[in-house]
C-alpha cells in the first residue's frame, strides 16, 4: 500500500485520518536531500530534488505522471502503442480512478471504481439482464462472479458476456482518453498474461474510436465547459424525451453537478454531458457555477474549454477492406517517424495448423472439467452469429468436437477472400483467428480453476509464439 500524507497549511506530514492505516516512515527513507516543487495540477504534487543524485527502484513504479489538462492522454496512449510498452496507465479524476492494462503495446484489460463501469451496469445498459436479475444475483454473489453466475443460469449467453466484458473495458478506456482533469500515472510493472478475462483490444481501434467522442465533446464544450457545472430545472417539461433524457431530468434538483447526475443516473461522464446538452438545447435545464439557493453570476464570463484534438502521433485503424487509416497531426507531420517492422511473413497454411493445435488445447482443457459438449455448443452458436468476428473467412464455419476448425474450409474462404482483405491479407486472415483464440480463452477462464487457467494461458501463448510478430 503507498504511503498517504497531508498537507496541514505549508506541512507535509503522514496521514493519520480515522479509517486511514498509519504509515511507516520507509516511503521517505533515502529521499533525504533538498528539492524543488514544481507547478503542476492541483491534484498533483512534483518533488525534484537538487542536485540530482540518480538511481532507480525495483517494480512497480511511477515511470511519468503529470497533469491530464495540460497533455493529451490520446497522443500518450498513442506513443505507447507504438513502443509496444507494457504496464499500466492510471488516471486519477473527480470522476473517479481508473486504469488500463497494456501488454506490448495493446489494451489487456482494465479496472475502475466509477460505478457506471461496472459491469452489471454495463450488463444492463446493454440490455443484456434486467435490474431486478441483477440485484436478485448480487444478494447471493460478489461482482467479480456477476458474470459467471449469470451463464450458470442461463440468463446470458458465453458470448454475449464477453461483449459486454469488451465493451465495459472499451468504455473505460475512452473515458481515460476523455479525461482533462486529474492526473495520469504510468506505473512500470510485469503484466501477467492471465489477466482474470482473456481479452485484447486494438489500441489503435479503440483511438480511433474515441475521436468521434473527441469531436462530440469538442461540441458540447462550448455550452458545458466543464463537470462540475450545477444544472438547474427551468420549468414543467411536456415534450416526449429519450429514456436517459427523463432519467437524468428526474434527478435535476438544482443541488447536483452534472458530474453527480452521472454518478447518480450510472451514466459515463461524456454520456450525461450528451444527455444535459441535449436538455439544454431544448430549453429544459439551465447551468451555473453555484447550486440552488446561492448567488447564481452570469454564464458570460466563464470561459468555453475545449479539449485538444488528437494531434502529432498516428492513430491507425485497419478499415472494413483492411486498408490502414492514418490520422495525421493538424500540421500535417507524423511525430513517430521510426519504422515500424512488418510482422514476419509465415504461410497461411502454417497459420491455420497453430490456431488449430491453440483451439484444441483449449478445448483439452476444458474437457477436463468434463464441460467440453457445452463449450463447443456455446462456441458454435458464437461463431454462427458472427459474435467473434465479421471476417468473411470465418463464414459457415463449425468447431469439431476436438475443438478445431477445417483446415480445408478455412484455407479456401482465405484463397476466396483475400482480394478484400486489404493490403496484408495474411495479418487480416490470422487477426480474425485471433479473435476466435480471445474468445475461447474468456470461456475456458470462467469454466477453469485459476491454476489451471493460467497454465493453459502460458502454453498457448507459447504455442503462438512460434508465427512471430506481436
Amino acid at each position: 500500500m503507498s504511503a498517504r500524507f497531508r498537507i496541514e497549511g505549508s506541512q507535509l506530514v503522514p496521514d493519520e485520518r480515522p479509517g486511514v492505516s498509519p504509515q511507516s516512515p520507509s516511503g521517505l527513507a533515502g529521499r533525504a536531500g533538498s528539492y524543488i516543487l514544481q507547478p503542476t495540477s492541483p491534484d498533483l504534487l512534483v518533488f525534484s530534488r537538487s542536485p540530482a543524485e540518480g538511481g532507480s527502484l525495483p517494480t512497480p513504479r511511477v515511470v511519468l505522471s503529470g497533469d491530464a489538462a495540460g497533455f493529451p492522454l490520446s497522443d500518450l496512449i498513442a506513443f505507447l502503442s507504438q513502443s509496444r510498452w507494457s504496464g499500466i496507465v492510471r488516471v486519477q479524476a473527480p470522476s473517479g480512478e481508473r486504469s488500463v492494462v497494456m501488454r506490448e503495446g495493446e489494451v489487456r484489460g482494465a479496472t475502475s471504481d466509477v460505478a457506471a463501469d461496472r459491469l452489471g451496469e454495463v450488463l444492463v445498459r446493454l440490455g443484456y439482464v434486467d435490474r431486478a436479475q441483477l440485484e436478485a444475483v448480487l444478494r447471493e454473489q460478489p461482482p467479480s462472479k456477476i458474470g459467471r453466475t449469470l451463464v450458470e443460469r442461463g440468463l446470458l449467453q458465453a458470448h454475449d458476456l464477453f461483449r459486454c466484458v469488451t465493451h465495459q473495458v472499451s468504455e473505460i478506456f475512452h473515458s481515460i482518453v476523455l479525461c482533462r482533469e486529474g492526473s495520469f500515472f504510468l506505473v512500470d510493472q510485469p503484466v501477467e498474461d492471465k489477466l482474470g478475462h482473456n481479452i485484447q483490444l486494438s489500441t489503435q481501434s479503440l483511438l480511433m474510436d474515441s475521436i468521434r467522442k473527441i469531436d462530440e465533446l469538442a461540441h458540447f464544450r462550448k455550452r458545458i465547459p466543464h463537470s462540475r457545472l450545477y444544472v438547474l430545472r427551468k420549468g414543467p417539461t411536456f415534450a416526449k424525451l429519450e429514456p436517459d433524457e427523463d432519467k437524468v431530468l428526474a434527478l435535476v434538483d438544482g443541488r447536483r453537478t452534472l458530474l453527480e447526475l452521472g454518478q447518480a443516473s450510472r451514466l459515463s461522464e461524456f454520456d450525461v454531458t450528451k444527455v444535459v446538452y441535449g436538455l439544454l438545447e431544448g430549453g429544459f435545464v439551465s447551468l451555473s457555477d453555484k447550486a440552488l439557493g446561492s448567488p447564481v453570476p452570469s454564464m458570460s464570463g466563464l470561459p468555453a474549454v475545449r479539449p485538444r484534438s488528437i494531434m502529432g502521433i498516428p492513430v491507425v485503424r485497419p478499415s472494413s477492406t483492411g486498408i490502414p487509416t492514418v490520422r495525421m497531426s493538424q500540421s500535417g507531420i507524423r511525430a513517430i517517424t521510426a519504422h515500424q517492422e512488418p510482422p514476419p511473413v509465415v504461410a497461411v497454411s502454417e497459420v491455420v495448423s497453430v490456431f488449430n493445435r491453440i483451439f484444441r488445447e483449449i478445448s483439452t482443457e476444458v474437457a477436463k472439467q468434463g464441460l467440453a459438449r457445452e463449450f463447443i455448443a456455446s462456441a458454435n452458436a458464437a461463431l454462427s452469429g458472427q459474435a467473434l468476428s465479421s471476417s468473411p473467412v470465418l463464414a459457415g464455419l463449425a468447431f469439431a468436437a476436438d475443438g478445431s476448425l477445417s483446415e480445408t474450409k478455412l484455407r479456401e474462404a482465405y484463397e476466396q477472400h483475400r482480394g478484400s482483405m486489404g493490403s496484408e491479407p495474411v495479418a487480416a486472415f490470422r487477426q480474425a483467428l485471433s479473435d476466435v483464440m480471445f474468445f475461447l480463452l474468456f470461456q475456458a477462464g470462467e469454466l477453469l480453476e485459476s491454476r489451471a487457467d493460467e497454465d493453459l494461458a502460458r502454453r498457448v501463448k507459447d504455442m503462438l509464439s512460434t508465427l512471430g510478430g506481436g
